[in-house]
């Protein structure tokens, strides 16, 4: 009797189809991680822009007013444009380190005059100078993702009294 060889066997079916499995699986994977790391990267870019043009606004919109028209906080979305976005705006006055105490700190101390002068430079920082923090809040995301951008505005215009009631220097 002659047998018939010319066919694959149920074996060499079943290997040459968890091999195929195996290479979808891996291709699978490959282009999901690929995907959401393409998702990722678009969502930076849009957060960056997005935060560079609110802050452009926000500079356009306070440019050489004074730093008491700045409001404490704003908030809104980008529209239709962008609806899965919001954006915030706080502000504050500049917090300036404590200086004296560094000055206190170091061989010797240091004498009542400087520390005066220290004491009236950090106020004139805070007068001066206004934090401002803007915000964008991706809503998409099973916890909303939040990208924050500082500026600061400062006021040239604000008299330097330093050394008592005398000494005014601009």
């Amino acid at each position: 009797m002659k047998q018939n060889n010319k066919g694959f066997t149920l074996l060499e079916t079943l290997l040459a189809v968890v091999i195929l499995s195996a290479g979808i699986l891996l291709l699978t994977q490959s282009w999901s991680g690929s995907y959401l790391r393409l998702r990722k990267t678009q969502l930076n870019q849009e957060v960056a822009a997005l935060l560079e043009r609110k802050m452009a606004e926000i500079e356009l919109e306070y440019r050489g007013k004074p730093l008491e028209s700045i409001k404490e906080e704003d908030e809104d979305d980008f529209g239709s444009e962008y609806p899965d976005y919001r954006w915030k705006m706080t502000s504050r006055e500049f917090q300036s380190p404590n200086l004296s105490s560094i000055m206190t700190d170091k061989d010797g101390g240091a004498n009542q005059m400087l520390l005066t002068i220290i004491q009236q430079l950090t106020e004139h920082l805070s007068k001066t100078i206004k934090e401002v923090k803007v915000s964008v809040i991706y809503t998409k995301a099973k916890k909303p993702l939040e990208f924050s951008i500082v500026t600061y505005f400062v006021d040239y215009n604000k008299t330097l009294s330093i050394g008592g009631a005398g000494g005014a220097t601009q």
